[in-house]
């Protein structure tokens, strides 16, 4: 019983230090960034920091790896089939993900100064979810990096102005919205095939 305080008492502290640096990543350059900087954010003291991390790219090793990881398990749960003739399933799942972390996840898709760190992640992330796809849906094989590029380049896209947005919609209507257009036209290629 003790433990699952101190495993949420954790998992706050990282949650604080995730946000305090992905919201210096979206105003300066990874260089720019001290750890100083992260726990006057976070509000947290530097032997805080230093009980979970070694230095920055510590942190940012690990913020990279748990942002695929939470993809992954998503895309391991998806049916790909399913999600082909009811889209709403799979982006369900990105708005929850969204939602555990808005704070943090808004950051992260506004950077522009870091952009290459959002390229490597949405680049891991088209990987995995290639691999996902084709072990369910082989006919898209050859189209699949198209597709891949298509709707990941479009999604960001979307996000990125939701976020910045001052009037913005429920995300679940953006999701909803993203889902539609993007299955729509991989349906579209499926029927062709």
């Amino acid at each position: 019983m003790e433990q699952k305080k101190v495993d949420r008492r954790i998992a706050k502290t990282k949650r604080a230090i995730y946000s305090a640096f992905a919201e210096l990543l979206s105003e300066r350059d990874l260089d720019d960034i001290t750890i100083r900087d992260i726990v006057d954010i976070a509000d947290i003291n530097r032997k805080t920091f230093y009980n979970y991390y070694s230095g920055i790219y510590d942190l940012l090793d690990e913020i990279e790896n748990s942002i695929v990881q939470t993809f992954e398990e998503a895309l391991g749960e998806t049916d790909f089939r399913a999600a082909v003739d009811s889209p709403h399933i799979l982006f369900e799942n990105l708005t929850t993900i969204i939602n555990s972390n808005l704070e943090f996840y808004g950051h992260l898709i506004s950077m522009k100064s870091n952009a290459s760190l959002i390229t490597k992640i949405v680049d891991l992330l088209k990987e995995k979810t290639r691999e996902a796809v084709i072990r369910q849906l082989p006919d898209i094989e050859k189209k699949a990096d198209i597709i891949l590029d298509f709707v990941f380049s479009g999604m960001l896209s979307v996000y990125q102005s939701w976020f910045l947005s001052e009037n913005r919609p429920p995300i679940e209507f953006v999701s909803e919205t993203v889902s539609l257009l993007c299955f729509g036209g991989i349906n579209s290629i499926l029927n062709k095939e």
